[in-house]
């Protein structure tokens, strides 16, 4: 069964160098990278968990416990979502705009919106979580937006990038070209 979202950027790989965009079907929304390691391995842990639960729910039923096995059911049903919801979190670009896909919220802003896109030395989260460390980011920044209100789309020091330098760079350059390419005619 393929997996369109983990194999998001072998377009890149494939082609030329001189085409900056090689999709064909640019209306469609598509991440520009692959998912990290880390991403990938979590997501495997929860449906490993979600296995067991599932298992779990099937030994309650048969033991005639038709509510509990219910609750088990549900229970991994909802980590199932939540291991899918992990791989397609990062930033999607299209020609309509940019995505950028959070655990529980998505956020979507129009090239027309965009003022530039830039990659940027400041303090970022370490894989997320509330430390900060030294490090590289894709700033979006917006027409009529104050400095303070930027997030970054994409760092260097989160799970899709840990340790994988080459792998930052080749993605925020891509962002970088499909705003370079959709701001000019937004």
């Amino acid at each position: 069964m393929p997996l369109p979202f983990l194999t998001a950027d072998r377009a890149f790989d494939e082609t030329a160098d001189d085409a900056a965009l090689p999709f064909d079907d640019r209306d469609h929304w598509r991440r520009p990278y692959r998912p990290g390691p880390w991403r990938v391995g979590a997501a495997a842990l929860l449906l490993l968990l979600a296995s067991f639960v599932l298992v779990a729910a099937v030994i309650i039923a048969f033991a005639d416990s038709v509510a509990g096995a219910a609750v088990c059911a549900g229970l991994a049903v909802a980590i199932i979502a939540g291991a899918l919801r992990l791989l397609r979190m990062g930033t999607w670009v299209s020609a309509h705009g940019l995505r950028r896909v959070a655990f529980l919220t998505t956020q979507t802003v129009p090239w027309a919106q965009v003022a530039t896109v830039r990659t940027t030395q400041q303090p970022v989260r370490w894989m997320g979580l509330p430390r900060t460390v030294q490090g590289q980011a894709l700033i979006l920044v917006r027409r009529n937006e104050q400095a303070g209100g930027q997030q970054p789309l994409l760092t260097d020091r989160n799970a899709d990038f840990m340790a994988r330098h080459e792998a930052f760079n080749r993605a925020a350059d891509s962002i970088e070209v499909w705003a370079d390419e959709y701001r000019r005619t937004a």
